[in-house]
């Protein structure tokens, strides 16, 4: 039987059907892989199951390698150096679609926060410092009819521009590298005039060299001082350094964030700002959608191992 490993455990439902096909060995933390336990995962195991943040990154392929590919948990692979993975004989494969309605509900939830100051509101009546609805009381942004901009019109990109257009009426511009045409939305030339032109800014675009701090001083510059900026992404998409000087400043009005740039760590100035919605990196996080993402993973490792051509290579 073919040796799994897989990095962090999964939903009781995937976990059971993987060892049904597999050896699996599940490692007993949360944590991501060090470079030590990635370097020891391919030299003894035939596929690994990996996710966000295992340490699989040039250095790691250096060594005895067993494994024929990572099947990784999860759209985004930057942690994962492909082409050292492809130069060792490695197949690597993600997990696109299962996530992509879930990171647009969860972009429409920091949106919303963030607008009508929810994360603001909650903190004042769990604090036991509300005294009562008047007409004035925390006033935020109305988003019904409001300009979208979304960096990277991808799978997520559009369903967050669906949601927003047919559900808030909002009218959608976006930035992406090649030319598409989206039904209700228009494409400009530059993220800057994306952030110049939207109330409110989406990004939406994998992690890749070329998007690293896609969102930087300048396009921070760029949005207007009533404007918003929501990250479900990944954090580096965005120069946290800017985006803080840009929130204390004054020349944002707010943020909604569910991944960071160094993440676990969330900087102190980020959470200490009323305007800004700090969410754990929720993207996926629901029962079923985690169970797809298994299931497609399963699906990739399995392939993996028989040595056919996976349904999702990277």
């Amino acid at each position: 039987m073919d040796r799994l490993l897989v990095s962090r455990a999964l939903p009781d439902s995937v976990m059971e059907a993987l060892r049904a096909r597999f050896d699996v060995t599940c490692r007993d933390t949360t944590q991501p892989m060090t470079l030590d336990e990635c370097r020891a995962a391919l030299a003894d195991h035939d596929v690994i199951l990996p996710t966000l943040g295992d340490a699989f990154q040039a250095d790691a392929f250096e060594g005895t390698i067993r494994a024929k590919g990572l099947a990784n948990f999860g759209v985004g692979y930057n942690h994962i150096d492909v082409e050292a993975a492809r130069d060792a004989g490695l197949v690597v494969t993600n997990t696109p679609g299962a996530v992509t309605d879930a990171t647009a509900d969860i972009a429409l939830t920091l949106m919303l926060m963030c607008a009508r100051r929810a994360g603001e509101g909650e903190r004042l009546v769990r604090a036991g410092d509300w005294q009562g609805w008047h007409p004035v009381q925390m006033l935020g942004m109305h988003v019904s009819g409001k300009v979208l901009g979304v960096i990277g019109m991808g799978r997520i990109g559009y369903a967050i521009a669906r949601r927003c257009h047919a559900g808030f009426g909002m009218n959608v511009v976006f930035h992406n590298r090649s030319a598409k045409t989206v039904e209700g939305a228009r494409q400009l030339g530059s993220v800057a005039e994306v952030c110049a032109a939207a109330d409110v800014v989406v990004t939406a675009v994998p992690a890749s060299p070329e998007t690293h701090h896609i969102i930087d001083a300048a396009a921070l510059a760029a949005m207007r001082p009533h404007a918003i900026l929501v990250n479900i992404a990944r954090g580096d998409v965005v120069d946290e350094a800017a985006l803080i000087e840009a929130l204390q400043s004054g020349g944002i009005a707010g943020a909604g964030l569910d991944v960071y740039e160094h993440e676990p760590h969330v900087p102190k100035a980020l959470r200490a700002m009323e305007n800004v919605v700090l969410l754990p990196h929720l993207g996926t996080a629901a029962l079923e959608v985690r169970e797809g993402m298994g299931r497609m993973a399963m699906e990739n490792a399995v392939a993996i191992a028989e040595g056919r051509r996976p349904p999702n290579p990277v």
